[in-house]
């Protein structure tokens, strides 16, 4: 990063930039769930999982039905790990790592939920049973132990207009998975056989 102008290079400047944080900045932050955290948790069909490796660091997109990340306990979640693309980036990072962070989106709620923990990957079959999906089970379950909790203000939302439909994104307008991967193989896979095939195959493995 060399040649960055102005770069901030401590703490103490960056303090010195945006002062100390507000109460409300503070006192939101919890070493367990409440129930009004467990509220947003359990209306949730997504959330970004943050991991980090010897490799650098993740961030994964998880979604599914919400409430899909269940609540064990105060201090404990409990988030299935269903079909993918078999890379296991996370759960890599998680075996040697652990450290996670979450995001939590709602959508139509401008109120976003940040859990930061420590995870493990489990294969217990009766965790594995509790996530059963039209006779599927997820291959694993990652069990996190909550260390930090805490509810992120609404500008984020806001400025972005994401829950806005007169703002969503045409996909047509943009590059389709199978036109990037034609570029990326450079040719080696066809990305047109790859678009057309890939609504047929995402409906037979959902989950």
């Amino acid at each position: 990063m060399n040649g960055i102008v102005g770069k901030v290079d401590t703490v103490e400047e960056l303090e010195a930039i945006y002062g100390k944080p507000g109460e409300t900045s503070l006192v939101k932050e919890l070493d367990r769930l409440i129930p009004e955290y467990a509220r947003l948790i359990e209306v949730s069909p997504f959330v970004a999982l943050a991991t980090a490796g010897p490799e650098g660091l993740d961030c994964s997109p998880r979604g599914d039905l919400a409430g899909f990340v269940r609540i064990r306990d105060e201090k404990t979640l409990l988030l299935p790990d269903r079909r993918g693309n078999n890379r296991a980036d996370s759960l890599k990072n998680i075996v040697r790592d652990g450290r996670v962070g979450m995001l939590f989106l709602i959508p139509g709620s401008g109120t976003t939920l940040r859990v930061n923990g420590r995870a493990v990957v489990s294969m217990d079959p009766a965790l594995r049973a509790e996530f059963e999906m039209e006779g599927a089970l997820p291959r694993t379950v990652i069990v996190v132990t909550i260390d930090a909790v805490y509810f992120q203000c609404a500008r984020a939302i806001k400025r972005s207009e994401l829950w806005n439909p007169q703002k969503h994104v045409d996909p047509k307008t943009l590059p389709t998975p199978g036109k990037i991967l034609g570029v990326t193989s450079k040719g080696g896979i066809d990305g047109a056989a790859y678009d057309n095939e890939w609504p047929g195959r995402a409906a037979k493995s959902m989950w």
